[in-house]
């Protein structure tokens, strides 16, 4: 009996040991834990605050004055992201005053948006975009500086149009997805320009079109980019093209910056959010007449 009671005290104090060892292995693996929170919170704040700085220079990219291109009215919106961001826009005149250029573009995100913008500054340094090029010709110069530069699944949609205001005809060429539509003048239908090819990736081997229609007064043209049309409700159901082009439909006949406003309150609407997860672009122009009046000989 004596010896079973000294085995058993033996046994418990064994067990008391590993205990104490247990509890000391315990307190390193919290002080780790601890020290491993206090990383990732720091990484999540460091990110945070370079998404925060990403998407402050990407708007200061935008451009905050269009042109007053005679003949038409043009209402803008860039609205930032919370996580993902890589929108960028502009609307210039070309070298032949008659003539002006949109080019709207949505990326999978900041690292992608920086090559791009370094390939169309790099690009528009070379005044090509104002020589008169066709929109397919233009797309094919930026695929040809951006596409070998492509890493992973980044992605670029990009949107290049090209109006000339002796004709009032509208010129494009686009890849990807950004959402652009013809409201024709008297006409309940919205009109998609669809594009020629998928979003620019480092397999892309699609060879850009060019394709024209006719403006006429009081038409109106609405770009949208990625933000905007994959937007999603709580259900995970996506706005879509549809969506945009059914807010137009509905919208009273006001303004474009009336319709601006509208659309964006729509797709608010529908998401539920306040301020968008991604990058929102939209565009609205409505040509106002056609009058053009040439310097005199």
């Amino acid at each position: 009996m004596a010896k079973e009671l000294d085995s058993l005290k033996e046994r418990i104090q064994e067990l008391e040991m590993e205990l104490v060892a247990k509890d000391q292995e315990l307190h390193r693996y919290r002080q780790e834990l601890v020290k491993a929170n206090a990383s990732v919170e720091n990484l999540i704040a460091q990110i945070t605050q370079e998404i925060r700085m990403a998407g402050l220079i990407q708007k200061m990219l935008s451009p905050t004055q269009l042109p007053n291109i005679s003949g038409f009215e043009c209402s803008s919106k860039y609205l930032p992201g919370e996580r993902f961001g890589g929108d960028y826009f502009d609307i210039f005149e070309h070298e032949d005053k008659l003539k002006f250029g949109i080019v709207v573009a949505s990326s999978s995100g900041y690292t992608m948006s920086a090559l791009f913008l370094s390939v169309l500054i790099k690009i528009s340094s070379q005044i090509e975009a104002r020589r008169g090029l066709e929109p397919h010709k233009m797309l094919e110069l930026l695929i040809k500086e951006l596409v070998p530069h492509i890493q992973n699944n980044d992605k670029a949609s990009v949107f290049y149009g090209v109006i000339d205001r002796r004709t009032y005809e509208l010129s494009y060429s686009s890849v990807g997805k950004v959402e652009a539509c013809l409201q024709f003048y008297g006409q309940e239908g919205v009109q998609n320009l669809e594009a020629c090819g998928p979003a620019l990736n480092k397999d892309f081997n699609t060879r850009p079109q060019s394709l024209t229609l006719q403006l006429n007064p009081r038409d109106r043209l609405v770009i949208a980019t990625e933000g905007l049309v994959l937007a999603q409700d709580s259900r995970g159901r996506m706005w879509g093209g549809e969506g945009l082009r059914e807010s137009i439909r509905m919208a009273p006949r006001q303004g474009v910056h009336e319709l601006r406003n509208e659309i964006l309150h729509q797709n608010e609407k529908f998401s539920g959010r306040t301020s968008p997860l991604r990058d929102q672009t939209l565009i609205v122009m409505e040509v106002k007449d056609r009058v053009i009046k040439l310097a005199k000989t």
